[in-house]
């Protein structure tokens, strides 16, 4: 496995595809989150409201993103992470996760991340500090 520290400006992290959005997914951050909007887990909810149907968390999907970075948390720590959301993610749909450094001051490594759906349009896109740790 390739370590931040080796990593340079420009360099990708390998891309981390997530299964399909399913219904039980939702159900369980709402739990977690105690975000219990009805347009993430009620079909008729999300339709009232002129939705195409149910829509994960935002916050659902900004998690995941930082699953690009678990792989490295013996090396450090997120520092920042800010998003702006794109596009609706929806039931079914397959997100990847993908990051690119754009910047390195010392121990401070700067991402782009973002998140798209199966037809490669952007849910999510963002920005990530990761601070590394001396060991």
């Amino acid at each position: 496995m390739t370590t931040l520290l080796s990593l340079h400006v420009g360099a990708k992290l390998p891309l981390v595809e997530l299964d399909p959005v399913s219904r039980i997914d939702l159900i369980k951050y709402a739990g977690a989150s105690g975000d219990f909007n009805p347009i993430h887990t009620i079909d008729e909810e999300a339709l009232k409201l002129g939705l195409p149907g149910i829509i994960a968390h935002g916050m659902w999907t900004m998690g995941n993103v930082s699953k690009l970075f678990s792989p490295h948390y013996d090396e450090g720590f997120i520092k920042d992470y800010s998003v702006r959301f794109k596009g609706m993610v929806m039931l079914n749909d397959v997100i990847t996760l993908g990051a690119e450094m754009v910047d390195r001051q010392d121990n401070l490594l700067h991402f782009n991340v973002f998140a798209t759906n199966q037809v490669e349009r952007k849910v999510i896109e963002g920005k990530v500090v990761f601070e590394l740790i001396d060991s």
